[in-house]
């Protein structure tokens, strides 16, 4: 155990930061799993997501989480997967309720601007 008052702020801060990134690469790896058994759209978008929460909080490398996605897109591919029609269906349901289009205004034309006049000084 550390005597000094930082050392023992620092052990807190490490034990703390490990609880938090085990519980994200937990995260990740059962939803890895749960594609892995059964692919589909919506659990392959879950794994993707996890990787990318994982980047941000710099707990994977991006060119890590690249590589994976990449393999992850592949197994989808030849499991069958249709890779879009998870965003498909949030389409649909938000252009349903879109408001109206306005009528579109006539713009007003600007005057072209004047190029001005270079000052030319005069020595004497």
């Amino acid at each position: 155990m550390p005597i000094i008052k930082s050392a023992i702020k620092r052990m807190r801060q490490t034990s703390k930061r490990r609880d938090r990134n085990v519980s994200q690469k937990r995260d990740l790896k059962t939803a890895l799993k749960a594609f892995t058994a059964k692919p589909s759209a919506a659990s392959l978008s879950k794994v993707q997501s996890e990787i990318d929460t994982m980047v941000k909080k710099n707990l994977l490398p991006k060119n890590t989480a690249a590589r994976r996605k990449a393999t992850l897109a592949r197994t989808a591919k030849e499991a069958g997967v249709k890779l879009g029609s998870a965003k498909k269906a949030t389409t649909k349901t938000t252009a349903s309720k879109a408001a109206p289009a306005k009528k579109p205004t006539a713009a007003k034309k600007t005057a072209p601007k004047k190029p001005t006049a270079k000052k030319t000084t005069t020595k004497k």
